[in-house]
């Protein structure tokens, strides 16, 4: 990438051409200096993304990473659900059935909101 100060020393150079050449080169040096500021300004643009992007191998691992946390999240919401179902069935009969399936909605419900906004 070129050097923060390389349009003044271009510009510089640029109108010291244009006193050497003449005002019928104006025009053309002109052109030409924009041209090498805005492929500047590209450079500079095009680095700054892709600084700031992941990369495809990155985004792949982060959603694998995400897809095994939902299985997690899936799985611990079974394995939970069973013996927290048998417990409230035998001790609260309905109204603890009802709190605890709530429950266990809500976590994965507020999981899978989280994961919608990202």
């Amino acid at each position: 990438m070129a050097e923060p100060s390389f349009p003044r020393e271009d510009l510089r150079a640029t109108v010291a051409a244009r006193r050497d050449l003449g005002p019928e080169y104006e025009s053309a040096l002109t052109e030409s200096f924009l041209d090498r500021v805005e492929a500047t300004i590209a450079a500079r643009v095009a680095a700054e993304a892709d600084q700031r992007m992941p990369n495809a191998k990155e985004r792949a691992r982060e959603e694998r990473a995400d897809s095994n946390r939902a299985l997690g999240l899936a799985l611990g919401s079974l394995g939970i659900a069973v013996p927290l179902t048998a417990a409230t069935a035998y001790t609260a009969g309905m109204p603890g059935l009802i709190v605890t399936w709530g429950g266990i909605v809500m976590v994965n419900l507020a999981y899978a909101l989280g994961r919608r906004r990202r």
